[in-house]
């Protein structure tokens, strides 16, 4: 009669999922683990800003447009607001317009995003840092097409582009970083007191008229008041982005100190994130 052995099988890898506690590593590199995931919730986010929409992504261009044209009728005309020195102001406000949707937008959207996506939050695991970073990023997609316009109204008005273009990517980019610091501890604390989401356009649009989007930077006195107009990331970005489109005065500390104050709220932003990740899927 055959003898049969019995083999055991061979254990199969468990992982455990826990809460994270404390001020715990960041694990960014979990991030690229999760990428597809990144790149499937930003054409999401882009898909359903313009489902049913009559006019589609023509929105996307309308807002920052409109604002150009009123800008230009109550500033550039009633109020006789100055521009830098040949610059049309309506090509000197758009410039200034385009950072600001983005980082306006990406920051409203991110500010909300984990209350909006809880459904996704209580299911399944990810790292939730995917949520307010898919967020940021898709509006990059109404920002290259109102990009497009502000070149068609640049050959209108006869302004040459200059080789400081080449600087707009780290400029993008720190609009991007500005946008997606302040929404880390915006979306966090929203989970926990939702009259958050309520207070985040009154932020924006004070912070709007705290950055030099329909006025020159070179109003504001050096020294002191320079250092302390400078800690608003956004005055550096705008003034970045007039420089390396128009041309115009060259960046100076302004950019220097934002871009330290943009860094100094990433990191501690992450910081707080990763603090109240652990507590999303209970509160959400």
């Amino acid at each position: 009669m055959p003898e049969f052995a019995l083999v055991p099988k061979a254990a199969s890898a468990i992982t455990t999922i826990r809460p994270s506690r404390g001020w715990v590593a960041l694990n960014l590199r979990d991030l690229w683990k999760y990428r597809e995931l990144i790149y499937f919730l930003i054409w999401r986010d882009v898909k359903v800003r313009y489902k049913q929409a009559a006019l589609g992504v023509a929105w996307a261009i309308i807002q920052p447009i409109m604002t150009m044209v009123v800008f230009s009728i109550i500033f550039g005309k009633l109020l006789n607001v100055s521009s830098e020195p040949g610059i049309p102001y309506p090509v000197f406000s758009y410039v200034a317009l385009l950072p600001w949707h983005l980082f306006a937008n990406a920051l409203q959207k991110s500010g909300i995003s984990l209350v909006g996506n809880a459904n996704l939050i209580t299911k399944i695991y990810f790292p939730r840092l995917v949520i307010p970073i898919s967020s940021v990023v898709s509006g990059l997609v109404d920002f290259a097409l109102a990009f497009l316009v502000l070149l068609g109204l640049m050959a209108y008005y006869q302004v040459p582009l200059t080789w400081n273009v080449i600087w707009l990517p780290p400029l993008i980019l720190l609009a991007l970083l500005t946008a997606l610091a302040v929404g880390l501890w915006l979306s966090a604390l929203n989970v926990q007191y939702r009259d958050v989401q309520q207070m985040i356009p009154f932020l924006v649009n004070i912070w709007f008229y705290a950055s030099p989007a329909v006025y020159s930077s070179t109003i504001i006195p050096g020294g002191f008041w320079q250092m302390v107009y400078a800690l608003n990331p956004m005055a550096g970005v705008i003034q970045g982005f007039r420089w390396a489109l128009l041309g115009t005065q060259p960046p100076d500390i302004t950019l220097a100190i934002s871009t330290a104050v943009v860094l100094v709220l990433l990191v501690s932003g992450l910081f707080f994130f990763r603090r109240m990740e652990r507590t999303f899927a209970d509160i959400v």
